[in-house]
């Protein structure tokens, strides 16, 4: 991005706002294409929205760039070629998103002021989690599923009926339905089917997917719908499209009606009757966030009074009458479920949280450095107290943070929700792998194995650091390949001399200088 995208808009001449405006948008359509078509984003949630906030305020600021926002007009991305086409009898918008809880409250305010009415006068809203998936409409006559469409570009969306037909949670046939339904919800994929799905690619060598998202979409958006079948598929109801009788008079019964019919509709759904009910469903989701077994990137708020969404109606690309309350995309609450002590080249024993798996920033993290015994401990490497001068237990709910390619570290500790059975961890001070001593030296933060080169940790490490590209860049011989031969008695590599004897061995096939 630009430097100036850190100025106030109302800084900028129009020359430089064109310029950042313009490679904004060139940005967001790239963007747009690689997660809604290629199923491979390109930018984190958390960088897209920020990008999309800039492109908005850019063009509030400049009435003359207004009319070249076209990616304020944007839904999802058009059709891709291989798939058939269906036209929404509906369209598919997508939803305006909440940042803060002034956001929330904003939100309602505007929709008070739009119907006319006091803001002292309750208003219901449903708070339900927002799936991270892909969102897909179902189209029934008389109980029958006929077809089933992706989002599209919110107007046109791709044909994955047969697809669709292999989701355990959609139903075939429909008993006491509307003659013409519309099904809308979003495709996703759990976390153990998830890892089990990642685990059998692993073992093949096929594609690795960075996150459920990913997987599920890449699943549905199949033109073999054999290969759908067999990818572990779920669904949740939460909305609907043409209509020929209205399900209920209100969201919280329709979806109950959607339940009814055999649909899977979210639990975690509440009526609300005021902003603080909203931000309390909201912070009660989030806390449950690592533990629900699926991907969810925030709560979604709707009025509950159909004929008030009626009134308020839409706008361009969203509707008035909801609104996305977004999760911080770089941060998520997850369980300590163990710490490892891992012993690098230099002897070093570091710390690694285990951690219940979550999505943070686009990917699935189940680990985290906790650094060494001080960080542990709630303070710095100077001594100063951190995070509250809390310390980091197994069974303590931690908050994760991500951001970009930094390995992932505790940002926080919840006391409130520490087990009554947990004990201070205390730092080991013998080496795990080799048994020797673990000394850590005046001034040293981190405690060190004393083996030395009996040490097998050490050993390995620093072989894995002579073959680095920053090293001396051997190719072929990566980490399972040098843990293999460590451990090999014929083949046995236990320092860098020993690479090049491979050759005298009869080995020379497995590695190349």
């Amino acid at each position: 991005m630009q430097q100036s995208q850190t100025q106030n808009p109302n800084d900028l001449s129009l020359d430089q706002a064109r310029a950042e405006f313009l490679s904004l948008q060139t940005q967001l359509a790239a963007a747009d294409q690689a997660y809604h078509q290629d199923d491979a984003p390109v930018l984190s949630d958390a960088a897209y929205d920020a990008a999309k906030q800039r492109y908005r305020a850019l063009a509030d600021a400049f009435p003359a760039l207004q009319d070249e926002a076209t990616q304020l007009e944007v839904i999802g991305a058009p059709v891709t070629s291989g798939f058939g086409k269906i036209q929404h009898a509906h369209r598919m918008l997508s939803l305006g998103n909440a940042f803060q809880d002034s956001d929330v409250s904003d939100f309602v305010r505007s929709i008070c002021t739009y119907l006319g009415r006091p803001k002292s006068e309750p208003l219901a809203f449903t708070a339900e989690p927002k799936i991270d998936g892909l969102s897909l409409s179902l189209r029934y006559e008389k109980g029958r599923l006929i077809q089933a469409a992706t989002r599209g570009d919110g107007s046109t969306g791709e044909n994955v009926t047969e697809n669709a037909r292999t989701i355990a949670d959609i139903p075939q046939q429909l008993v006491g339905a509307p003659a013409v339904l519309e099904v809308r919800g979003e495709v996703y994929m759990a976390h153990v089917d998830f890892a089990a799905l990642n685990a059998r690619h692993g073992e093949r060598g096929g594609k690795i997917f960075a996150n459920p998202r990913n997987a599920a979409a890449g699943s549905l958006r199949q033109l073999d719908a054999e290969i759908t079948r067999a990818r572990p598929l779920r669904f949740f109801a939460y909305s609907w499209g043409e209509l020929s009788e209205p399900l209920a008079e209100t969201q919280t019964a329709a979806i109950h009606r959607l339940k009814d019919l055999g649909f899977q509709t979210n639990p975690l759904t509440r009526l609300c009757a005021s902003v603080t009910e909203m931000i309390a469903q909201y912070r009660m989701i989030e806390e449950q966030r690592a533990t629900l077994g699926y991907d969810i990137d925030g709560v979604v708020y709707k009025v509950d009074d159909m004929a008030l969404q009626e009134r308020l109606g839409f706008r361009s690309t969203t509707p008035r009458w909801a609104i996305a309350h977004k999760f911080p995309a770089e941060l998520a609450w997850t369980r300590l479920e163990g710490i490892d002590i891992q012993v690098g080249r230099t002897g070093a024993l570091s710390p690694v949280a285990r951690l219940a798996p979550v999505t943070v920033g686009g990917v699935v993290v189940s680990n985290a450095t906790l650094h060494n015994e001080d960080y542990m401990a709630g303070l710095d490497s100077k001594g100063q107290v951190i995070r509250g001068g809390k310390d980091i237990r197994i069974g303590d709910w931690v908050q994760i943070y991500r951001a970009g390619d930094v390995i992932p570290k505790v940002a926080d500790v919840d006391l409130a929700k520490r087990p009554e059975d947990a004990v201070e961890f205390v730092f080991p001070d013998l080496c795990p792998e080799c048994g020797s001593a673990a000394v850590r030296e005046e001034g040293d933060a981190a405690r060190r194995c004393t083996g030395g080169v009996i040490c097998p940790a050490q050993a390995i490490e620093k072989i894995k650091h002579f073959v680095s590209r920053k090293a001396f860049d051997i190719e072929g011989l990566g980490a399972k390949q040098l843990e293999m031969f460590y451990e090999d008695p014929d083949l046995a590599i236990r320092t860098p001399v020993d690479i090049y004897r491979l050759a005298e061995r009869d080995a020379g096939q497995f590695c190349e200088a």
